[in-house]
């Protein structure tokens, strides 16, 4: 069952095209890497997707309803975007662990925290770490966390392992598997072959087009 639609999706800023009549199915439960040349509108795919850009022309569908009307806040919380340079906030990990919490009017789960801590090989002393004090791998984990305390319905990655070193990149690929164990759809812009391996679907981007598309297994 589709839980992703888009049709004759376009983005155009300034006339300059980015994205340029693109049609894409996602199945829930799919995990979709998206790969291809710098500059063929992989970033932008996701960001649209995301909300954090908007179709100059065309319709993006979620779970059969059209993207435009739904609430920005509660889509964002079931399409949850991870950026490929982690973006922590305030001052130490609790504060953007919290956050989800806070933004759910929920009360703050320490157990389910320290499980997700444990996942990605952090201790759980790690909650009242300086951010400033994080390597880049393990921004890369508390950024991840922050978004999978409450599971989203699809998961956006953006080249999310680049730059790390093996050992965080081995952490990094165990969690996105348990979370697509969970049934979480995810898409992924990677052009590491270890995840293209692990992928349901494949598809290929250049210059804003759909190129190739290829079921694995």
């Amino acid at each position: 069952m589709a839980i992703l639609d888009l049709q004759d999706v376009s983005y155009a800023p300034r006339g300059q095209t980015i994205i340029d009549h693109l049609n894409l199915t996602i199945d829930q439960g799919d995990f979709l890497t998206i790969s291809g040349p710098s500059g063929g509108g992989k970033s932008t795919l996701l960001m649209l997707i995301s909300t954090l850009l908007t179709p100059t022309s065309g319709l993006i569908l979620f779970e059969n309803q059209p993207q435009a009307d739904e609430a920005v806040t509660k889509y964002r919380q079931e399409v949850s975007y991870c950026f490929q340079q982690p973006a922590l906030f305030g001052r130490t990990v609790r504060d953007n662990v919290e956050f989800p919490f806070i933004i759910r009017h929920a009360e703050f789960d320490n157990e389910l925290v320290s499980q997700y801590l444990r996942l990605v090989d952090l201790p759980e002393a790690y909650i009242d770490k300086n951010i400033t004090e994080l390597s880049g791998g393990e921004k890369q984990r508390v950024a991840l966390i922050r978004n999978l305390l409450f599971l989203p319905k699809i998961l956006l990655l953006d080249e999310v392992t680049v730059g790390l070193d093996q050992e965080s990149k081995e952490i990094v690929e165990k969690l996105i598997d348990h979370v697509h164990e969970q049934g979480v759809t995810i898409l992924m812009v990677t052009h590491d072959s270890d995840i293209l391996r692990k992928a349901s679907k494949i598809i290929w981007l250049k210059a804003g087009q759909l190129q190739d598309e290829a079921v694995i297994g």
